[in-house]
């Protein structure tokens, strides 16, 4: 694959990658589906697992993902008749042909609404869109090159999902995707409603380039790989860019490059974080799509540099070697997975190609690459609407405390909390992974948890309040079990950090004591993490050097227990105010996975607890060297840091967030709204 082609350490002194590099590794990947075709050309079956909708969905899937990939490489190939390029032009041409013949052997099934009660194959609205994104992108070279009835065909089966509804989400856009590839193309749109669908998402929008993914508090790299390039898509598919709306999204488009190359670390790992994971490279699409438009606030010399960086990283790890893309991260892993992932999801990774699209000649092939921000040392960086504080030290790796993202409802009457590993947590990390299936039934890492008689942890679930100031960010969540929110019973967290070193202070408000416990990030590697406990706290370390501590500051196993506290009061962790939680197969990092924990026990009423959490590469599992690293004074509810570098950070758990106490918590019967 990549390693026939020589690295340019001039062109690239970061990455080494170059065009070829791309080039190579997209004609991989597709001549990886050819090697699974079958005899009509629209049902490859790839290995994996399939959903509930059957093995034609995900053949279906294979090809419409698939395409964003082929119709990047296809158009911007300086010789489209070039081997490589016609093979992939006439297998999707083949391709297109066979699945959207009616009563055709390979026909592919018709989505015929999302609303409920929910009947036919609606992943098929998914492909549509796929399909009239990547046939815009390569229309000169494979829509031009069919026959007026092969136009026809395709048309049709586009027309029938433009005029579908669709769920509240980013799934407005796939209608409005088919609908805007056919008006393009001058074909017939009556009983479509993209208009609609398209002011609808711009509605969500946030504010920093960030929208909403739907009415949900989802904010995730749905972002990136679905809503920013689809709107970028149908604004230009309408020839609507010069209106108003279009301008506007523009610049929403520039915005949300600004923030999101934060979230990469400098060997190109990229920030884990919220669902569908699998798609991986699609996250770079919105950066390709601004630097297109030349609305970047990137360089093109920048944007090259991250995008290699994230695509050299995974083909490093494996992702797309030897065989096509699996369903998970860096390796094989379903825990990371959704519902609807089956054997073709993964492909569409293909959109976070569209550079290709662009000819060789382009800047952002042909300029230098520069640093991004995790290049260049320590940063801070806010994103106030989408309730994140991104921060980078000089290891190169980034983190963010996460005070805003839950992607969490409150229904009543059912026994499972709706809230996700990859929402839920109060940081994530380039390097580090939210535990899943028993680490996410234990809810440790990265979490602070009240804990019953019985071991079970409390959820965090739907945030409350949250607020961004500057440097400092925090959020307001209501302790819940079996999807219950406890009464009169609440907890403010407010995160500070300094380098590697992070502080999250927490005010817990109950009416009883309860065993409290704070999980730090957790370390995953090929061979067990060693760790160790110490008064206060615990360390973990991966075989790479990667190290996670945590350490009690304040409030941790000192707070008394009244004796007039309800029986039974449960009884704090023998022996110890720490422990490591070890794991198998329950990371997407690796398959042995450690977290170290802190225990406490709160008072009634009012408890204040700080935690400092350590993430570094490298840094001696000194707990004195931590607790020296920063010095803390608690009055009342008002915490005072002073980190070793000189920085301070002042404030009032009591009053940073706008957050009324208990007033409308639950309903009649205590159930949370």
């Amino acid at each position: 694959m990549t390693t026939a082609v020589a690295p340019d350490p001039v062109l690239s002194p970061f990455t080494g990658w170059g065009r070829a590099h791309w080039e190579a590794v997209a004609d991989d990947w597709l001549g990886q589906i050819r090697r699974y075709d079958s005899p009509g050309g629209g049902l490859p079956r790839l290995p994996g697992r399939v959903t509930g909708d059957g093995e034609r969905r995900e053949s279906m899937e294979t090809v419409g993902r698939s395409f964003l990939l082929g119709s990047a490489r296809i158009a911007g190939a300086a010789d489209p008749g070039a081997p490589e390029v016609q093979a992939h032009l006439d297998w999707y041409s083949r391709a297109l042909l066979a699945g959207t013949r009616p009563g055709g052997a390979e026909e592919w099934p018709r989505g015929v609404t999302c609303r409920l009660p929910l009947t036919g194959i609606t992943n098929s609205i998914v492909e549509s869109a796929n399909i009239g994104f990547s046939l815009y992108v390569c229309r000169d070279r494979l829509w031009a090159g069919l026959t007026r009835p092969e136009q026809q065909q395709i048309a049709d089966w586009l027309r029938h999902h433009a005029r579908c509804e669709v769920w509240q989400n980013n799934w407005q856009l796939f209608p409005a995707m088919a609908e805007g590839f056919l008006r393009s193309v001058g074909e017939e749109v009556t009983g479509t409603t993209s208009h609609r669908n398209v002011a609808r998402v711009e509605s969500w929008y946030l504010g920093d380039g960030w929208y909403t993914d739907g009415p949900e508090h989802a904010i995730d790299y749905y972002n990136a790989w679905a809503i920013h390039p689809y709107l970028w898509a149908w604004y230009r598919m309408t020839d609507t860019v010069q209106t108003p709306e279009g301008q506007r999204h523009l610049e929403r488009l520039r915005d949300f490059t600004a923030s999101q190359a934060h979230m990469f670390a400098s060997d190109g790992s990229v920030l884990h974080q919220g669902r569908s994971l699998t798609y991986r490279t699609a996250l770079l699409a919105a950066l390709w799509c601004a630097d297109e438009s030349g609305v970047s606030a990137l360089t093109p010399g920048q944007t090259r540099r991250i995008a290699s960086g994230v695509l050299s990283r995974f083909t490093a790890q494996g992702v797309g070697v030897g065989g096509p893309l699996s369903l998970g991260w860096y390796h094989e892993f379903e825990p990371v997975l959704q519902d609807y992932s089956g054997f073709g999801s993964p492909y569409l990774a293909g959109i976070g190609f569209l550079g290709l699209a662009q000819p060789a000649s382009a800047p952002v092939w042909t300029a230098p690459e520069e640093a991004q921000p995790s290049d260049g040392g320590p940063f801070v960086r806010p994103i106030e609407p989408a309730g994140w504080v991104l921060r980078a030290a000089s290891d190169g790796i980034v983190r963010m405390a996460n005070h805003g993202s839950d992607h969490a409802t409150l229904p009543v009457g059912e026994d499972v909390d709706r809230d996700d590993p990859h929402y839920a947590k109060f940081g994530y990390t380039t390097h580090t992974a939210p535990g899943t299936g028993p680490a996410w039934a234990d809810a440790i890492d990265a979490h602070f948890a009240l804990v019953d008689a019985e071991g079970n942890g409390s959820r965090r679930s739907a945030l409350r309040a949250t607020r961004v100031e500057g440097a400092l960010s925090g959020s307001v969540h209501v302790p819940q079990f079996d999807r219950r929110a406890l009464p009169g019973c609440a907890v403010t967290t407010v995160t500070a950090s300094d380098d590697v070193y992070e502080v999250r202070a927490h005010l817990v408000e109950t009416d009883r004591p309860w065993t409290m416990r704070e999980g730090g990030y957790a370390v995953a590697d090929d061979v067990e993490p060693t760790g160790g406990t110490f008064d206060g706290g615990a360390w973990v370390r991966g075989r790479d050097g990667l190290l996670s501590a945590v350490v009690g500051l304040h409030g941790w196993d000192t707070v008394p227990v009244p004796e007039s506290a309800p029986s039974p009061v449960p009884e704090p962790v023998e022996g110890s105010s720490a422990r490591i939680f070890a794991y198998r197969d329950a990371n997407a990092m690796g398959p042995h996975s450690a977290t170290p924990a802190v225990f406490g026990t709160t008072g009634t009423g009012r408890t204040v607890v700080v935690t400092l959490h350590v993430l570094e590469r490298g840094g001696p599992a000194d707990p004195r060297h931590w607790r020296d690293q920063v010095a803390l004074r608690v009055d009342g509810t008002r915490i005072h840091l002073t980190w070793a570098s000189g920085g301070v950070d002042e404030f009032d758990l009591a009053t940073f967030l706008p957050w009324d106490g208990h007033a409308g918590l639950t309903g009649p019967r205590g159930e949370a709204r």
